[in-house]
């Protein structure tokens, strides 16, 4: 079988950042799939699935509520390695193009206050697994440490 190309990526070299992972096109219109990776893969611990799946769900709010990317998100997930998340937009982006969204996101994540939204039983198939001050301490850290003056070595897979 032919290599899928995520698995192509030099894992021992990529860095925690944002990176366009693929472009595909559906009919006239691309998807670019985007690696929000978080954490620095085989180097530091991963992310439990208690934040991650808060994250996941207060990204997926903000994202479909976003005045100008709710029609463009097709997509907001976690990999399964937790080390991060795959966000597919409608368009042809390159991963500089997402970083004031992202950062806008990450800010809504590190700043909520209240009950994360869709974690009840009626709404979700694993409600009690969530936690919001940890999703908030790794969204301020990915804001404060990579978006925030983000660089090139954090927006282009490495060789």
């Amino acid at each position: 079988m032919k290599q899928i190309a995520s698995f192509t990526i030099n894992h021992m070299k990529l860095l925690r950042g944002v990176y366009v992972s693929r472009k595909d096109t559906v009919g006239p219109e691309v998807l670019t799939t985007f690696d929000i990776r978080m954490t620095q893969p085989n180097f530091e611990p991963v992310m439990n699935t208690a934040e991650i799946h808060a994250i996941e769900h207060l990204a997926a709010t903000y994202l479909r509520n976003h005045p100008d990317y709710a029609s463009r998100t097709i997509y907001f997930g976690p990999m399964g390695c937790r080390t991060g998340f795959y966000l597919i937009l409608a368009g042809d982006y390159q991963s500089k193009d997402i970083v004031p969204l992202l950062i806008q996101m990450f800010e809504f994540i590190r700043d909520f206050e209240g009950e994360v939204p869709g974690a009840s039983a009626e709404n979700c198939g694993n409600y009690l697994d969530m936690n919001l001050n940890m999703a908030k301490y790794l969204s301020k850290r990915f804001l404060n440490e990579i978006l925030t003056g983000i660089d090139e070595a954090h927006l282009i897979y490495p060789d």
